[in-house]
């Protein structure tokens, strides 16, 4: 068993791998969290709650003890408007306008495995002895709502899953105006906080500071996860670094508007906070109804940030991406965008994929511009028909063509969209999110489809399936270039116009199994501007994401560092572009562009015919490399070791689980003269076995490679220089 109930002094015990996670029901029914942290055998209660009479701390139950207060108590499912003051998790309104609740312990159960999150993506078990899951039912008598917190353990793994189901079993019907998946309360706020922010073009930036008293957050508004905040917080103890101390991550698995907060009060004791952001929401509950809210995945490490992250890819990459290619090795492909944009013809595109084969590349993927009169971005989104200028042959026959070169086909999409320019528009005006009477924003001129409209959402699939079923298809690119303004919809009464949004949401992730399911075959890749919707919830989905639509190499250090905190390396594709690049106008070697790229799921996005034979030799030797230790790569344990958010460096290793094999990285952006002697110690690999360099057939031990250290070749001269070891036991 790893969850264990208490009888006697009704206390839970959730034992998750090298952690434990404790509860514990006080007073008449009061749910406190008493433990988070390193694995205890056998946890005793005594004097774990303190209490005292403090000024301005109200108590619920006066005439017993006024020491008992819930602003003073670290709570499990902390609610609004009985003497706790800080941020409630729950907020619930009556019919009568009132917003207070008191929900008190009723029962729990403990079930083997792990139930599925109707509508919602989730983690997932293969095998019920995988995980237990523990459910603790809250009730409110006023009321009549009933809160359901699911616990779920994974055997071997410290994570738990975290997710929480409201009913309403009264006779009125209510308001949910917040309505949060987790909450943690820790002892004391000697915590840095880390999360992942950034902009299009410079996601997932890593950033750490002290956390101070009152709150501080990370959201997004925008209707999607977003590039300017991911769905992921964790804090870390101050001396926490990537191998060493405690760390604890939240993520989020949802693709909307999302809140992560960390509150210091005035105790100096901190609140942590994950879900579904309040901003704009409210869901109406009648009598009868429940609402699910997403599930949060939390991970405690005491092996420092590397530890949390290697748990989160493990438990990613296998308990939550599904389906044929979850743990295949992915392709290497070339995508034609930055070699043509909108302008191509079969016969160029077919001279691009000949190039491709011929360097040993697998894939060709077809990017914007094949539907509707897409000769720009104003147009056609909506219209999901092959131009027949660009191709009068149409999609099976270009596919065929990419296919007898021995290469796959794949396509892009932008389903979610529409251009007020479009025939989809003009016949249905009102299929877009919008407000009567008001303005209609656009970026990149176009609007998002309502899909919280059955009738859209069921229009649109059968667009994208017609096309999917078209032609020999093995690769979707799923875009997503626009944030909502006007959150509104033409069905939805006044009274549920807030419940936009997240009902987008559920009928995108409907789409996505239907899509997904009926083509088991294809791989899809999740994109949003590049990074902007890289969350567990798409990854569910989707296998793999666009990390960034700036493939320039010294940006993409940052970026996919950062990613890397939380995703792994099989879900981040990365690409060599042209030069200058066409982000950052910045000129790098192609050994350089090549060594990061490498670091991801590898492709390509230039126009191969314009290289030179010298360039193409490079590129055909790269994708062999590459295929070399492609299963390492995308599936390996990776173990960061310099950060390119400390200084001019950038070193990485990824490790076989047996040790057996390892792909060092290490990566210099600019020169300096005169510049000392510089060593990178490698990490994860097994001390007492000897390790051979594939490049010069050097055998080292793991023990000297890990604590002297590899020293970086003197011979590299000059900016954006790259080195990348590949070691195999001797």
């Amino acid at each position: 068993m790893t969850i264990y109930f208490d009888e006697a002094v009704k206390a839970f015990h959730l034992q998750a791998g090298d952690s434990s996670y404790v509860m514990q029901v006080v007073d008449k029914g009061f749910l406190m969290q008493a433990y988070w942290g390193k694995k205890i055998q056998d946890y005793q209660f005594a004097n774990r709650f303190q209490f005292t009479d403090r000024s301005f701390s109200a108590n619920p139950q006066p005439a017993k003890d006024r020491t008992f207060s819930l602003d003073t108590l670290p709570q499990e499912f902390p609610v609004y408007g009985t003497s706790d003051y800080r941020t409630p998790v729950v907020q619930v309104q009556l019919e009568n306008g009132t917003t207070i609740t008191d929900f008190r312990y009723q029962s729990y159960r403990i079930v083997k495995g792990k139930p599925a999150l109707e509508g919602l993506p989730a983690t997932y078990i293969e095998h019920e002895e995988e995980a237990e899951t523990l459910e603790i039912v809250m009730d409110d008598k006023l009321s009549g709502i009933q809160a359901i917190l699911s616990y779920t353990v994974y055997h071997g793994r410290s994570v738990i899953t975290r997710s929480i189901r409201l009913e309403n079993r009264g006779e009125q019907s209510l308001r949910l105006l917040r309505a949060l998946s987790a909450n943690v309360d820790f002892r004391d706020h000697d915590f840095d906080m880390i999360h992942l922010s950034g902009a299009w073009g410079r996601e997932r930036d890593l950033e750490r500071h002290p956390l101070r008293l009152g709150v501080q957050s990370v959201e997004s508004r925008r209707g999607a996860s977003s590039h300017q905040q991911n769905p992921f917080l964790a804090l870390a103890r101050k001396r926490a670094d990537e191998q060493h101390g405690e760390v604890y991550g939240f993520s989020f698995v949802y693709s909307g508007s999302f809140l992560a907060q960390a509150e210091v009060d005035q105790f100096h004791t901190t609140r942590v906070q994950m879900g579904i952001n309040p901003f704009d929401f409210s869901w109406k509950l009648d009598a009868g109804e429940s609402f699910q809210c997403p599930e949060v995945v939390m991970v405690y490490s005491d092996e420092g940030l590397g530890g949390m992250s290697r748990t989160y890819h493990d438990l990613y990459r296998s308990r939550l991406a599904r389906g044929t290619f979850r743990d295949q090795e992915r392709p290497i492909l070339i995508n034609n965008w930055e070699a043509t944009y909108f302008d191509f013809d079969a016969d160029k595109i077919e001279s691009i994929a000949r190039s491709g084969s011929e360097l040993g590349i697998e894939l060709f993927v077809l990017d914007d511009g094949w539907f509707g009169k897409r000769d720009n971005d104003k147009t056609s989104l909506g219209d999901w028909f092959v131009d027949q200028r660009k191709l009068p042959n149409g999609l099976e026959d270009l596919a065929d063509r990419v296919r007898n070169m021995g290469m796959e086909f794949g396509l892009w999409f932008e389903p979610e969209m529409i251009s007020a320019d479009s025939d989809l528009y003009r016949k249905h005006p009102d299929w877009c999110l919008h407000v009567p009477g008001a303005s209609r924003s656009e970026s990149r001129n176009q609007l998002v489809l309502d899909f919280s409209r059955t009738d859209v959402c069921e229009a649109v699939e059968k667009m994208v399936k017609d096309i999917l079923a078209s032609a020999p298809i093995t690769y979707v690119k799923w875009d997503m270039n626009r944030h909502m303004t006007e959150i509104g919809s033409a069905l939805l009464p006044a009274d549920r116009q807030r419940e936009t949004a997240h009902r987008y949401m559920l009928g995108l992730y409907r789409m996505l199994e239907n899509i997904t399911s009926a083509f088991p075959h294809i791989l899809f890749e999740s994109c949003s501007g590049g990074g902007g919707r890289f969350d567990p919830g798409m990854l569910y989905y989707m296998p793999q994401t666009w990390t960034s639509d700036n493939t320039d190499a010294v940006s993409r250090l940052k970026i996919q560092y950062g990613t890397s905190l939380v995703y792994p390396i099989s879900s981040m594709g990365a690409h060599v572009s042209d030069v200058p690049n066409h982000q950052v106008n910045r000129i790098t070697s192609l050994k350089m562009r090549g060594d990061v790229a490498a670091a991801g799921n590898l492709g390509y996005e230039l126009d191969l015919t314009k290289l030179s034979d010298e360039e193409k030799a490079e590129v055909k030797q790269q994708v062999a490399n590459y295929k070399q230790m492609r299963r390492l790569v995308q599936f390996g344990e990776l173990y960061r070791l310099l950060s390119p958010f400390d200084g001019n460096e950038t070193a990485w290793i990824i490790v076989n689980k047996e040790k057996t094999e390892a792909v060092l990285s290490y990566y210099r952006v600019l020169d300096a003269p005169n510049a000392p002697f510089r060593s990178v110690k490698a990490a994860g690999l097994d001390p007492s076995k000897k390790y051979r360099f594939q490049e010069t057939g050097d055998i080292v031990g793991g023990d000297e490679l890990m604590y002297a250290g590899v020293a970086i070749p003197a011979s590299l001269s000059g900016d954006f220089e790259s080195v990348v070891w590949h070691l195999k036991e001797a």
